[in-house]
């Protein structure tokens, strides 16, 4: 490994931790909710806050194409403060909001659940800590347990939090009998199996990534597109690059790229990077984003599970993992984008989130997230 620093140690121990936190979660997500409980349901909410919503995003779909069951991804603030009240508690105590939030202890996020535990929603909180805020506003909890690793942006964190409500969305399709037992453990099976294809590529996405980082060095920003459940992974993307390195950075769906980026002015000194899965409903769409990227010269870099897309001359191809479920990508298509990002701080010899010092000082032990006063309007 080139670039040998805690963003990239956390990277390399994902594969084992896929292993193990399968191992975990699979059978809490049995339990994490009665048949009942299942059956009641009629619409989801996710929410959460930074990697917590991404992981929402990212997943939001696997609850409507598995469970069946009309979901969005609400961020915590909008879910708090602006979502009508009389959305949050109607018949059978729905919706059933999925509060995520490793910690615990972010305010926005146990201000919505708070919120909508009150009007009558059925709140189920996926966290770390059992003695979190989060878990005191939510009617049951899916507990995780992530070893304790080294510092760094949320990496580990991120992956385990997109697992959880993906396993949890395949439990419910299986109770709701959407498809067979045997289907469903393809499904858990499909999650397995990204862990032994991402260690068998890691090595080229360090390289690839580590080199992409010292030619791109001198960037001042980046942008990040995706389409559907691959923007999660590209707005996962973008965030990394402030956490890590500090730069400017974008997430855009492929659709609004045209629409916005496509008129940066600093085309030469723009990192675009398109994460791209080969099942994706868009691809069409996104051959044209690869078509236009490519008429401009833009600087691109495509993270793909395919080797058959046929890119721009000069556009870097980084493999990911190829999923038998659409919905299993996000569990590694992130990785080249951590890795990037981890490399660059390395380069220019950045502190992650700055240190927490300086004109930062504020963000030290997560005190702007954390002790943000709680009202519920």
């Amino acid at each position: 490994m080139k670039y040998d620093n805690p963003m990239n140690r956390q990277v390399m121990s994902l594969p084992e931790l896929i292993e193990s936190q399968y191992e975990d979660l699979e059978p809490k997500t049995r339990t994490a909710l009665t048949f009942q409980e299942i059956f009641n349901i009629q619409r989801i909410i996710l929410t959460g806050c930074g990697d917590s919503f991404a992981a929402c995003m990212a997943e939001r779909y696997a609850f409507e194409m598995l469970a069946g069951i009309p979901a969005e991804a609400v961020p915590a603030l909008e879910l708090a403060r602006y979502y009508d009240r009389n959305q949050l508690g109607v018949d059978c105590r729905n919706p059933l909001v999925i509060a995520v939030s490793n910690s615990g202890n972010v305010s926005r996020v146990a201000e919505a659940a708070a919120r909508a535990r009150e009007c009558g929603a059925f709140v189920l909180g996926i966290t770390g800590h059992a003695d979190s805020a989060l878990a005191m506003n939510s009617d049951k909890i899916l507990e995780l347990c992530i070893p304790p690793f080294e510092s760094a942006p949320g990496t580990r964190s991120y992956m385990v939090s997109v697992m959880s409500l993906l396993l949890l969305a395949i439990r419910i399709g299986e109770v709701k009998l959407r498809y067979t037992m045997d289907k469903a453990m393809e499904m858990r099976f499909d999650i397995l199996n990204q862990g032994k294809a991402l260690s068998a590529l890691l090595p080229g996405i360090l390289d690839t990534c580590g080199e992409l980082a010292e030619r791109w060095r001198d960037f001042p920003y980046f942008e990040f597109a995706g389409g559907g459940y691959d923007f999660a992974s590209a707005w996962f993307g973008h965030a990394k690059i402030l956490e890590a390195v500090g730069r400017p950075s974008a997430a855009v769906s492929i659709e609004d790229w045209f629409h916005l980026n496509y008129f940066l002015r600093d085309i030469d000194g723009t990192g675009t990077f398109l994460c791209l899965n080969s099942t994706n409903p868009a691809m069409s769409r996104a051959g044209e984003f690869l078509d236009y990227a490519g008429e401009m010269g833009r600087p691109l870099a495509v993270a793909t599970d395919s080797e058959e897309i046929k890119l721009p001359d000069g556009a870097v191809r980084i493999p990911v993992p190829k999923a038998v479920y659409p919905m299993t990508m996000p569990i590694t298509q992130f990785v080249p984008f951590c890795v990037f990002a981890a490399s660059l701080a390395e380069q220019l010899g950045e502190e992650y989130g700055r240190g927490s010092k300086g004109r930062w000082a504020g963000s030290a032990g997560g005190r702007g997230v954390n002790s943000s006063r709680i009202e519920i309007v």
